[in-house]
């Protein structure tokens, strides 16, 4: 894997960086390395382990939002990547109100779809298909983590709150 865990100096959960971000972190004294994969970085004159887990060696105020932004990124991973009307692998995302006929763009409107039913659908409400909902669209709790889809690393799971049979969950908090 290209990712290491980003938490901050209390060991909560912030982010995900490349590997490439964690080794200058680390480098830099900005951070250190909590948790390591096993490989290595090799330059002319040194070699840096590669880390899976990192943590700031500086306390950062991270703002709180009560609402998770909403990004297609966040809608694939909430709804499993998967059409929320058919269970088919989604490609798109729907407004269940369409836009055009006064629905919002907020996370309790907005699901993933594949092409054939996003198309089916067009811009008319749920009652004028036949097409049904699976399950009611709702906002993550504040604290959410999207991997990108990606099976969590195992050495995750402790500082994400997760027991470690869950590690290929793609959504997290």
């Amino acid at each position: 894997m290209s990712r290491t865990l980003l938490l901050n100096a209390t060991f909560e959960p912030l982010c995900i960086v490349s590997w490439r971000r964690a080794v200058v972190l680390v480098l830099k004294d900005k951070a250190e390395i909590v948790a390591r994969n096993g490989a290595e970085f090799h330059a002319e004159r040194m070699a840096v382990p590669c880390p899976s887990v990192i943590r700031l060696t500086h306390f950062v105020r991270v703002p709180y939002r009560s609402r998770v932004p909403l990004s297609r990124r966040a809608v694939f991973a909430r709804d499993d990547h998967r059409c929320q009307y058919c269970n088919r692998p989604a490609e798109n995302l729907d407004h269940v109100i369409p836009r055009s006929r006064g629905g919002e763009h907020s996370w309790e409107n907005v699901v993933a779809a594949c092409r054939p039913c996003n198309s089916r659908k067009e811009n008319r409400y749920l009652h004028e298909t036949d097409l049904r909902l699976r399950r009611r669209p709702v906002a993550p709790q504040p604290g959410w983590v999207v991997t990108s889809g990606a099976p969590i690393d195992p050495t995750w799971a402790e500082y994400l709150s997760l027991p470690t049979g869950d590690v290929q969950e793609t959504r997290v908090g």
